[in-house]
């Protein structure tokens, strides 16, 4: 078979229906409008979802509130107590969680919680670790290293600097007197 030996299925193009062009085509008099009401007129007809007055669907239903972050980071929770489960002196990272199977996925990054007690020492590598969690991991011998360094606050000599400025900016500078001359 050809392309230009394609034919559409039988019944599957029909022709058009015209109409309004008299009542021997099945279609005149009121063409197909009804008698009255706004859907008969010219122009006549409503808006699309409108329900004759009652409160429309899209109204009905609660819709979506507040505000969503773009820029939030899903971390995946790992416990202190998870953690007390590997064996001794060993390094934790990403992968070793997943290859344990504490972690199902390494798609989102790792946090360290504080929950639960940690007996052996560990040295964890992962992309955040809470104060708590820190604090107990290193009672127990071990050590922590964030893989993402979170950003430095700013230094007290840096914040101080920075209002002096501000203030100089901000006070108008002072003109001495115009002298006489007479």
């Amino acid at each position: 078979m050809e392309q230009h030996e394609l034919r559409p299925p039988r019944g599957a193009k029909r022709p058009r229906k015209r109409v309004g062009r008299g009542n021997a085509s099945g279609q005149g008099t009121y063409a197909g409008r009804g008698i009255k009401g706004q859907k008969s007129r010219s122009g006549g007809g409503v808006r699309p979802g409108f329900e004759g007055g009652q409160t429309p669907l899209i109204r009905r239903l609660p819709t979506r509130r507040g505000f969503h972050n773009p820029f939030r980071v899903e971390y995946n929770p790992v416990n202190v107590k998870d953690l007390a489960k590997l064996p001794a002196d060993s390094e934790v990272t990403p992968e070793s969680l997943r290859a344990s199977g504490i972690v199902r996925s390494l798609r989102r990054p790792i946090k360290i919680l504080g929950n639960g007690e940690l007996t052996v020492a560990l040295t964890v590598r992962t992309h955040r670790v809470s104060a708590s969690a820190r604090a107990k991991i290193e009672a127990a011998g071990g050590t922590v290293e964030e893989l993402t360094p979170r950003p430095s606050p700013p230094k007290a000599e840096d914040a101080e600097s920075k209002a002096a400025t501000t203030e100089e900016e901000a006070a108008p500078a002072e003109e001495p007197p115009p002298e006489d001359e007479s």
